[in-house]
């Protein structure tokens, strides 16, 4: 930068980066977006450093106030995070995006950057439960009073609603792990608080909250976003002036994202788009293979026309995922049995990768729950979550047959089919 060069603003930018995005189609955005720092690169270009020289002791003083940092501590910013930010704000059609180095890191910094002691929150029984531990155990601790509703009933988001006290509602569409769906134009029609979705399972390809009155829209970016199981991300996008007050919490927070991890999930965006189609795809393939399976039972893709609010789902999302839970008949016996008998479909904690994985919630994601939580939330002992890969969707849904096979005649574990790992 020459003395006469003006620093450039990186919100000007990203008002015109919008206006191109929204005559795009969002495929096209994941694609070409957060480029800004690239230069001539085609790839996300890695700036690792952790600190930067000032130029002078007034410029040092600016990027050290400055929300939209890019070179004076990486707490506070770095160029390959901000690139990620900027293109997951172009994705949702937002003013502004930050990113962090996990989802709990980006709903904690929401959370406990706007929420004071003395507030209120409202949110849904149907919640990872990562997130539920935090407003059932740490929130209350902190002060802040939580009420936890059904949240695929919109009157009773409003009703738990107290004015003046109420500073969020939280919902997470579609929810962990059963898929619930959240009416997001109801959601975004209550007036008074601040209204977050945990869009996670749906991503920015799948929905956009934003669109319909909610203030911000979260994610845990290490899914589908990043999609390849190598990244540990989160992101919430909104309004520049709600991203300025969490940023104020996220800078003494320190849960800042690692800019390797932030290449990652820029290179993920760069096929998200073809991924969660093929996905979606082989979800309701499965989906469909098991409805009717008297081993199963409550099978559940928002795509499916059995899904309790299809009708919603197809509303408000654009693609419904490659996430699918059902029951298994025989309860935990026959969960243990199953996930341990697959050769193709692994277990493991994650969704959105390439590989299909099942996921056990009741030993595993929500195993910090009590009985009468885990009912609450919809979750059985044999209650089974799958992300659905990049597999053929044949070898998949061959797959999980087998193990239901398997289930049926007794049998413990998996034999590994060659060249494959074990579950």
């Amino acid at each position: 930068m020459t003395a006469t060069d003006e620093p450039t603003d990186p919100g000007a930018s990203n008002a015109t980066d919008l206006q191109i995005a929204a005559e795009l189609a969002p495929e096209t955005v994941a694609v070409t977006a957060g480029r800004s720092r690239n230069g001539a690169a085609l790839a996300p270009t890695i700036v690792a450093s952790s600190t930067f020289v000032s130029p002078s002791v007034d410029e040092g003083r600016a990027m050290a106030t400055s929300t939209t940092a890019d070179a004076f501590y990486s707490r506070y910013g770095n160029p390959t995070v901000n690139d990620f930010a900027d293109a997951i704000a172009e994705l949702e059609g937002a003013e502004a995006a930050r990113a962090f180095s996990s989802g709990m890191g980006a709903i904690t910094a929401v959370v406990l950057g706007l929420c004071s002691s003395g507030d209120h929150i409202v949110t849904q029984r149907q919640l990872y439960a990562g997130t539920q531990l935090l407003f059932q155990g740490a929130c209350p601790r902190l002060g802040i009073d939580v009420t936890f509703v059904d949240g695929t009933d919109p009157a009773e988001w409003a009703a738990a609603v107290r004015p003046g006290k109420t500073m969020l509602l939280f919902a997470e569409t579609p929810a962990n792990p059963r898929l619930d769906i959240v009416d997001l134009a109801a959601l975004g029609s209550i007036g008074g608080p601040m209204k977050v979705v945990d869009s996670t399972f749906a991503t920015p390809l799948g929905q956009r909250p934003l669109d319909v009155g909610i203030d911000l829209s979260l994610h845990s970016a290490t899914k589908a976003i990043g999609g390849h199981n190598d990244v540990s991300l989160g992101v919430v996008a909104g309004s520049r002036e709600l991203l300025d007050w969490i940023w104020g919490f996220a800078v003494l927070q320190g849960a800042n994202a690692s800019p390797y991890d932030a290449a990652g999930g820029l290179r993920g965006l760069r096929t998200l788009g073809v991924r969660l189609a093929h996905q979606t795809d082989a979800a309701l393939q499965l989906g469909r293979a098991l409805e009717g399976d008297p081993r199963v039972t409550a099978v559940r893709h928002p795509g499916l026309a059995s899904h309790p609010q299809h009708e919603l789902a197809s509303r408000q999302m654009r693609l419904t995922g490659g996430l699918l839970t059902f029951d298994l008949v025989g309860g935990l016996d026959a969960g243990r049995r199953f996930v341990e008998a697959t050769r193709i479909c692994r277990l493991a904690t994650s969704l959105g990768g390439p590989e299909t994985l099942l996921t056990h919630p009741a030993s595993s994601t929500h195993v910090g729950l009590l009985p009468e939580e885990l009912a609450a939330a919809g979750i059985s002992p044999g209650t089974i979550r799958m992300s659905v890969g990049l597999e053929h969707p044949d070898d998949v849904v061959a797959d999980v047959l087998r193990a239901l096979d398997a289930v049926e005649a007794g049998e413990t574990g998996g034999t590994a089919a060659a060249g494959a790992p074990p579950s």
